[in-house]
């Protein structure tokens, strides 16, 4: 389950404006995917077509001579790597990593074609300076990738384009240096945009994030809610497999009230948050979910585990905060706490109703405390109990 240290997770990179953590950059691009897909597929294939019709200027330039059908040849070959991305974008659910490969792929051969077009036509560098500026904000700005791919590669361009000015265009010390400072100001430019769009994105993407932790998490533990319960966990979901088992945990710290009369209500929320910590530092990430189901009950939600196992953690979790010492924030002496458990696992045909498990774990958790408390109680429904309960 994802744990409530969101400053972290979300901070932003300040250089390329995506989050730092790589696993929250992930969810970001997978929940954008849907929108970047179409956005690719759009500005590849609109480029492809551009880029095939400026051989009208080859034509212009060159006539019916050999170099032009060879540069024909090297737009024809953009259009269909291009094209061929721009399909695979819109018609295959491509992942975020692979639709920055099709980028990447597009951008490095229209460039590599555009870098034979301008040695085939080298009276007209500074023409072709405007189209390489044009190239690089569109690699920046309109077509989806990460910042620091779209960096590499514009440089890379750019440097190999000055390159070949020096070569082939026998220009002036002055005009390569107003051609090197414009493509510099261009890739600066380009780069500050994208970084600036990035952490506007990601900043929307940041707050919704922000205000849906707010809306499911319990503002002292930092466990889900009765909310996310509800509505995340007991809606009706895929069928489980028989042999899938889900098991629930119902904890509830015994004699709680007692503490807050005795110690305050701060040694209470100490209690509460430090017993909070310990469910969530050994339920699976992804997998399980910890509820703070009442004013000291929690909830332990674990698909895929037997009774077995379900006892086992619920022993480890009883003796470990029995043991474990909360410090108050007055500075007195430690307290120390217990807790009973109810543990109910079922796995019918279809599934296990969580509800009746919830229900059974709840008469559990109050046997345990009407036998001693600080102890474990079990039961294993069978498939008609739990039809029944359905």
């Amino acid at each position: 389950m994802p744990r409530p240290a969101y400053a972290a997770h979300l901070a932003i990179d300040p250089l390329s404006g995506e989050f730092a953590d790589r696993s929250t950059e992930s969810a970001y691009l997978a929940h954008h995917l849907a929108r970047t897909r179409p956005q690719l597929a759009f500005t590849l294939l609109l480029c492809s077509l551009y880029f095939l019709g400026f051989f009208a200027t080859d034509l212009a330039a060159l006539g019916l001579a050999p170099d032009a059908l060879l540069l024909l040849g090297a737009r024809v070959l953009v259009a269909v790597v291009a094209g061929s991305c721009a399909w695979l974008a819109w018609r295959r659910p491509l992942a975020s990593r692979a639709t920055r490969l099709a980028a990447t792929v597009s951008e490095v051969v229209a460039l590599s074609c555009f870098m034979l077009i301008a040695v085939h036509r080298p009276g007209e560098f500074h023409w072709h300076a405007m189209s390489l500026a044009i190239m690089l904000l569109v690699i920046y700005l309109y077509i989806p990738n990460r910042l620091g791919y779209a960096l590499g590669i514009a440089a890379l361009a750019s440097t190999c384009f000055l390159a070949l000015t020096l070569a082939y265009a026998g220009m002036g010390f002055s005009d390569l240096l107003t051609l090197g400072m414009l493509l510099s100001l261009v890739n600066t430019v380009g780069a500050l945009a994208a970084r600036r769009y990035n952490a506007m994105a990601r900043e929307e993407y940041r707050s919704s994030r922000i205000l849906q932790h707010a809306a499911e998490r319990d503002h002292l533990t930092g466990c889900y809610n009765r909310r996310f319960l509800h509505e995340r966990l007991m809606v009706p979901a895929a069928p489980r497999a028989p042999a899938a088992p889900l098991t629930v945990i119902l904890c509830d710290i015994d004699n709680f009230k007692q503490v807050n009369d005795s110690h305050g209500h701060t040694a209470g929320d100490a209690i509460l948050q430090r017993f909070a910590a310990l469910l969530q530092a050994v339920v699976r990430e992804g997998a399980d979910s910890v509820v703070r189901y009442g004013g000291e009950e929690f909830l332990l939600v674990l698909p895929d585990t037997d009774l077995e196992a379900g006892v086992r953690l619920a022993e480890w979790l009883r003796t470990r905060f029995a043991a474990t010492p909360v410090d108050t924030a007055d500075g007195g002496p430690a307290l120390f706490a217990t807790a009973s458990f109810g543990v109910a696992t079922g796995a019918p045909e279809g599934g296990a109703p969580l509800a009746a498990l919830i229900d059974a774990a709840d008469k559990l958790m109050y046997t345990a405390k009407h036998n001693g408390r600080d102890r474990v109680e079990s039961l294993a429904l069978s498939a008609p109990e739990m039809a029944a309960a359905a």
